[in-house]
């Protein structure tokens, strides 16, 4: 059975993306992003498709995409930060090695701008970010097996972060057979 090695979950500007390409790379595994599969998919970016065919239509997709790369990707997976809200992600995410990227307001903020093609941020930004988050924490922090801050810190340092969260044998020297 094929399943991730890692999954990654977290609000918009935790650094998902940066951070799982560069976990891949120690691990020498790939990355996926399900945003980009749900877009790849469809045909259409993620903004294009909230305006298209609205939020429940997306979340449809977002699932669909979750589930196929639960079954078939063994590298880094990153989640779109809404997919955690669906029930059976949820279940399907029991068992995995899931690592919270968490992050405050003021560091996403600067890390993405948050106005900049977030369809669930349209309005006032801020204020929508922390109802997001205020509805997301306690799910995210339920399905992580730990859980990494990023404010104030390098993509590399967060990478090292997850790894030595996860006690994971290649921050450790140990050889091959070891891990």
């Amino acid at each position: 059975m094929t399943r991730p090695r890692l999954i990654l979950i977290g609000p918009p500007g935790a650094g998902k993306s940066t951070v799982g390409q560069l976990l891949a790379e120690v691990w020498d595994v790939t990355y996926r992003d399900t945003d980009s599969d749900v877009e790849a998919a469809v045909g259409s970016s993620i903004p294009d498709v909230f305006l298209d065919h609205g939020e429940d239509y997306f979340r449809a997709r977002e699932r669909e995409a979750v589930q196929r790369a639960l079954a078939e990707h063994d590298g880094v997976l990153a989640l779109g930060g809404g997919a955690v809200l669906h029930a059976d992600t949820q279940a399907d995410l029991a068992g995995h090695r899931v690592v919270f990227l968490d992050v405050t307001l003021t560091d996403a903020t600067k890390r993405v701008g948050l106005a900049r093609s977030r369809p669930l941020l349209v309005g006032s930004p801020r204020r929508q970010w922390q109802l997001l988050m205020e509805a997301r924490r306690p799910i995210y922090e339920r399905l992580a097996t730990a859980v990494v801050l990023t404010d104030g810190l390098s993509p590399e340092q967060v990478r090292e972060a997850v790894l030595a969260a996860l006690h994971d044998p290649a921050t450790t020297g140990a050889s091959e057979e070891q891990r």
